[in-house]
């Protein structure tokens, strides 16, 4: 087993939320009032062309409309998990690895160096396009064991992302998801549909692999400079998987293993895990985590919960500064 030993404070490990996790109003309250939040998100405006400028009015509107939809949730949601991180990284902060959920694993990647901002930003565009041509569909959260629900999912469901034991996002076409949503909550099991109209990580995403294999195969690929935990393999990401144009292809079809990547991750030390992501998502699924209840390892949002009164928007920032501060590190933000 690898494992992180420090005498000072706990490593730092940066998140980054995926499909899902948007809301309306995420992150603009930094947007004109944290300078390097506000640069970051414009450099991938500006990197996203004539898509930009309906993007920047209705993240600035905090619109709900079309937010589920992959053209418009992918792009905001890679956006604000890459301002977020410059800003985090402004104050000093130098992460000791990095976990990506889904699209957050882009971000991890243009973190970590593997890929370029404009790079990353182009292939997500390729994807993203891609993606809207498949067929409807979604995803659906549930509160059972994989094993549990094999039995009960019709042909074309297949579990999406393992977040924890016990958390489970299904995908597929439309139809039958809600089948399997039916037959979920005839036999007691919760669940609920997740913020997605397309079946991400499905057979439904193998369409959008072929189109764009071509577009990452003439991309600049280099072996992470920041240790990334891989949330399509729930290991380190190698520097032969960093540099192979598939691995990065065929990670939208590919599962999403982020609760095997966070065991692997707390099973290597202790650490500060910083959810970069809208929603506290990621907090809430890791705070469920042995290694965080014990309290060995522990997490904290820079950006508040979806539909957050004023007073805790505004406090979540300076929170989290607090937090990341007692545990030692040295920060240069007031």
């Amino acid at each position: 087993m690898e494992t992180t030993a420090t005498s000072g404070p706990r490593p730092v490990v940066l998140l980054f939320a995926g499909q899902g996790a948007q809301h309306p109003g995420m992150g603009r309250h930094l947007y004109g009032a944290e300078p390097v939040f506000t640069a970051a998100m414009e450099n991938v405006f500006d990197l996203l062309g004539v898509r930009a400028e309906r993007l920047r009015a209705d993240f600035l509107a905090g619109r709900e409309d079309g937010l589920d939809e992959a053209e418009q949730a992918q792009p905001l949601l890679f956006a604000l998990g890459y301002a977020t991180a410059r800003l985090i990284r402004s104050w000093g902060v130098r992460p000791a690895a990095l976990l990506g959920h889904s699209v957050g694993e882009a971000v991890a990647a243009v973190v970590a160096g593997v890929m370029s901002l404009p790079d990353a930003v182009r292939l997500l565009i390729t994807r993203t396009e891609a993606a809207t041509r498949t067929p409807p569909g979604g995803m659906l959260a549930v509160a059972a064991s994989p094993d549990k629900l094999a039995p009960l999912l019709p042909e074309g469901v297949v579990v999406g992302a393992l977040n924890g034991p016990r958390q489970v996002l299904l995908a597929g076409a439309e139809e039958p998801l809600a089948e399997a949503e039916s037959r979920l909550r005839a036999q007691g099991v919760l669940c609920r549909r997740a913020r997605a109209r397309q079946g991400f990580h499905s057979p439904l995403m193998d369409p959008v692999v072929a189109s764009a294999l071509p577009d990452v195969a003439r991309t600049a690929l280099r072996p992470p400079a920041v240790r990334l935990y891989s949330a399509c393999t729930g290991h380190p990401l190698g520097s032969a998987e960093a540099v192979d144009p598939s691995f990065w292809a065929r990670q939208i079809a590919e599962p999403v293993l982020f609760g095997p990547a966070l065991n692997r991750l707390l099973a290597n030390g202790n650490f500060l895990l910083i959810d970069a992501g809208p929603g506290e998502s990621l907090l809430s699924l890791a705070r469920r985590h042995p290694a965080i209840a014990s309290g060995r390892s522990d997490v904290v949002a820079v950006l508040p919960p979806a539909r957050a009164a004023a007073d805790l928007v505004h406090g979540a920032l300076p929170s989290a500064v607090r937090r990341i501060r007692s545990e030692g590190h040295r920060l240069s933000v007031q």
